[in-house]
């Protein structure tokens, strides 16, 4: 496997394409856009700007984080815009929605969705989800769908989300984790990397990393299949004492 660098270079590369209209993201070789039990809605799909939901995710962390009027959210990996949309209608005019991405070529996408959309309340900033580019404690709410198993580096990642937000805050993580470890050819792929599958982690391991990083109550509450064994598709609350 790559470097972490490396690995950021070929994860924004992959997206790149993506958010310009080639290629797809989740899953091994050869495969097709994500796909999930745990899915939008039909009413959330219709209530997004279209070519904001690019078929990349592997849950529907918004609806299960239930931001509330007036909140701020953040969504880790925001790609075209998607879960910052959907967050946005849930804040209300009061409330904001942040997107970070670190693929331009995404952030462009975005800026261009919410335009078209029409939003007035939301914000898409380019950087690294290692590295955030957000204050201390001034978001109430962490989603991120299908993103993390992508960072080379998801400690930091937690830590990160946990320094950003308030006291009391919470956050839910679509995304993907292994039941049992994959073989070797598969950890090794660079390819199986930005389809999310090679970078994910033992269930256990994901759910330690959370914990280390300060956060309590963190459980899975929702999971469904993903693909073949042995990659589940999670989501997991947890929140910010």
């Amino acid at each position: 496997m790559e470097a972490g660098a490396d690995i950021r270079t070929a994860v924004r590369e992959k997206y790149g394409a993506i958010a310009e209209g080639s290629g797809c993201g989740c899953g091994t070789a050869g495969s097709t856009c994500c796909s999930s039990e745990l899915d939008y809605s039909a009413g959330e799909k219709a209530a997004v700007p279209e070519g904001s939901n690019l078929g990349l995710g592997c849950g529907a962390p918004v609806a299960l984080a239930g931001p509330k009027p007036g909140e701020t959210v953040l969504d880790l990996g925001s790609g075209a815009g998607v879960d910052v949309f959907l967050a946005a209608k849930e804040v209300g005019p009061q409330g904001r929605a942040i997107g970070v991405d670190m693929t331009p070529a995404m952030i462009d996408r975005a800026r261009a969705n919410a335009v078209k959309g029409g939003y007035t309340n939301v914000e898409f900033r380019l950087g690294e989800i290692e590295h955030l580019p957000v204050h201390d404690a001034s978001v109430d709410v962490i989603v991120s769908n299908c993103v993390v198993n992508l960072s080379p580096d998801k400690g930091q990642v937690f830590r990160e989300a946990y320094r950003v937000l308030r006291s009391g805050g919470r956050m839910l993580l679509s995304d993907l984790v292994l039941e049992s470890s994959l073989p070797r050819e598969i950890q090794e792929s660079t390819e199986a990397y930005v389809g999310c599958i090679a970078g994910a982690s033992l269930r256990g391991e994901y759910l330690s990393l959370i914990r280390d990083a300060g956060f309590l109550n963190v459980e899975v509450v929702a999971e469904g299949r993903y693909g073949t064994d042995p990659v589940t598709s999670v989501q997991v609350r947890a929140t910010k004492p």
